[in-house]
């Protein structure tokens, strides 16, 4: 950081009370009030070099003692008294932190060259063209200082010079950058790697919101810089300056966020949405699915809200089961996971599919893009149905959401199901029946279908099911699986309804159904079947078959997937 000097004489300033004072032998003839302090000072000092104070002082009498209030100076006591300093010749030091408030004051007292010359606003205009702008960091810094001054430096043009300085570094070539950067990358050695060409993005994420804003829309009106270096420094803005969802507790048990610390946050989050670059991947889908969860926690307009819900969807393809884990910050919400987020996402992508993609066929994009969604969906339900709170509705609502096309084989599905289960022990029927009815068992595995028949946790209807595709299969054939009765033995079942369940399968009065996809699957279950299971009970006396697997096979069921 470069500093400028002016003055020789040691700072004979004093403070009495609510008065600053010099030390002299003269008596003192004018008093400066500004806000609630009084400065004794002389005329013969101050007023050969400031403007304004000779027109205020000109009508006085010359042995009498003047009082001029400038509560309205900007930059207050600590500008005033800058200037006060060099007009005694006592020594000041100037930097990019105090600059913009010297300058103000400077020109607000008009200590300009046709009151003296080489007065104080000539050395502070040279100061600010060979050292502040030449500085990549002392012109971000006094660019931050701005932010106290707005107006006056914007009409002294102390804004727009020091944009221009900035921009003009960050579109340098990054061979030919040779100041001072903070970058904090890990694995980063700046001796021993080149200028990476991002450097610039953690220096300005130190600004004003606005004066950021500004930064990127200089910055975009070149279009010399690629999307994905905006959306970095937008994506690295916001990680500075915005709340992370992860780590925020639960509502009811938090201290919440004050409206202005909100309005604040709210604010940032709505501007880096908007001036996030159209280009498709300029950031990435995990960012925005970020700023989205944290739109719902600050409560942040439809407009933004549904901006990136749109952006997240074109980008889905790209997510991982860990960019779409946030929690719920809703005090309604007793489980943790944001399922609605997912939900919402998910809804605006297969919409965007079906208005802009031809019908689907095994071969199109759209087939892997739609599989590829199945899968991370599916991925992302075995993830939160550990959830012991999470009701049957949420995970029915992202599980039903997908078309049957986009599962090439319904094995994710189960293990979802299966994890549910063994997290929600007391589920009733009703309701397991319900979590089951997507299940396609003729697009279960051979392994999963073994697995599902010795699945106590599964309603009895689904097993049958199983059974009976594996019985068009020839399943019995195979050595490693249980004989159709055997299984069912194992479960405790008794065989006579079986019999008549599988019967019924056969004559069709569960018949497949189309749905408008073309791809068929088995119904939900009737109202009866309910009844059935009620009827089911397990027999008091084990039969010899149970009496040999009461070992270790009852340890086993329904695990392994």
């Amino acid at each position: 950081m470069k500093f400028m000097k002016l003055g020789t004489r040691l700072d004979t300033f004093y403070t009495e009370e609510a008065t600053r004072s010099v030390v002299s032998d003269i008596p003192n003839d004018l008093v400066i009030q500004i806000s609630n302090i009084n400065y004794l000072l002389h005329q013969f000092s101050l007023l050969p070099k400031c403007g304004l104070l000779q027109r205020l002082c000109a009508d006085s009498d010359d042995s009498s003692t003047v009082t001029i209030q400038l509560h309205d100076i900007p930059g207050g006591e600590d500008a005033f008294e800058l200037c006060a300093k060099y007009c005694y010749g006592i020594t000041i030091n100037l930097s990019a932190h105090n600059f913009v408030s010297a300058f103000c004051a400077a020109k607000f007292l008009r200590m300009t060259e046709a009151v003296e010359k080489g007065n104080f606003v000539l050395k502070l205009e040279a100061f600010f063209n060979s050292c502040v702008l030449v500085g990549w960091k002392d012109s971000i810094i006094t660019l931050q200082t701005t932010v106290k001054l707005t107006e006056w430096s914007e009409n002294l043009g102390i804004i727009r010079r020091c944009i221009d300085s900035i921009v003009g570094k960050i579109l340098t070539p990054p061979a030919k950058v040779t100041w001072s950067y903070t970058y904090t990358r890990i694995g980063f050695n700046k001796q021993q790697q080149l200028v990476p060409k991002d450097w610039w993005t953690e220096d300005i994420s130190d600004l004003d919101i606005d004066l950021f804003r500004c930064i990127i829309i200089a910055i975009k009106s070149t279009h010399m810089l690629p999307p994905q270096l905006i959306g970095e420094a937008l994506h690295v803005y916001a990680c500075r300056w915005l709340p992370d969802t992860t780590k925020i507790t639960r509502p009811e048990s938090s201290v919440s966020q004050t409206d202005e610390v909100t309005d604040k946050h709210r604010k940032i989050l709505e501007i880096i949405v908007n001036k996030i670059p159209s280009d498709k991947g300029s950031v990435s889908v995990g960012f925005l699915l970020r700023l989205l969860s944290i739109a719902n926690y600050l409560g942040a307009s439809t407009v933004t809200k549904t901006e990136l819900i749109r952006r997240s969807s074109l980008q889905l393809e790209e997510a991982t089961v860990s960019d779409l884990l946030f929690p719920s910050h809703s005090s309604s919400n007793q489980y943790y996971y944001d399922i609605d987020l997912v939900a919402a996402v998910l809804e605006s992508f297969l919409l965007l599919r079906r208005r802009t993609s031809p019908a689907p066929t095994e071969n199109t994009q759209f087939m892997r893009s739609i599989r590829k969604i199945g899968k991370l969906v599916d991925s992302y339900l075995q993830a939160v149905a550990t959830d012991i709170n999470l009701p049957v509705s949420k995970v029915l609502s992202v599980a039903e959401a997908l078309p049957d096309i986009a599962r090439k084989d319904h094995d994710d599905l189960y293990r979802a199901i299966n994890i549910y289960l063994k997290k929600h022990p007391d589920l009733s029927k009703a309701d397991k029946k319900r979590l089951c009815r997507n299940l396609d068992c003729q697009k279960l595995s051979p392994e999963v279908r073994t697995h599902a028949v010795k699945n106590e946790r599964l309603p009895l209807r689904t097993v049958v099911q199983v059974l009976f595709f594996e019985q068009e299969k020839g399943s019995r054939e195979n050595d490693h699986r249980m004989p159709t009765q055997e299984l069912l033995l194992s479960r405790g079942k008794q065989i006579p309804i079986v019999r008549d369940e599988l019967s019924k399968l056969q004559l069709g009065s569960y018949e497949q159904t189309i749905r408008s996809d073309g791809i068929p699957r088995t119904p939900a279950p009737s109202e009866s079947s309910t009844r059935d299971d009620q009827k089911l009970k397990r027999p008091d006396k084990k039969t010899p078959m149970e009496a040999g697997k009461k070992g270790g096979e009852r340890t086993n069921r329904g695990e392994g997937i």
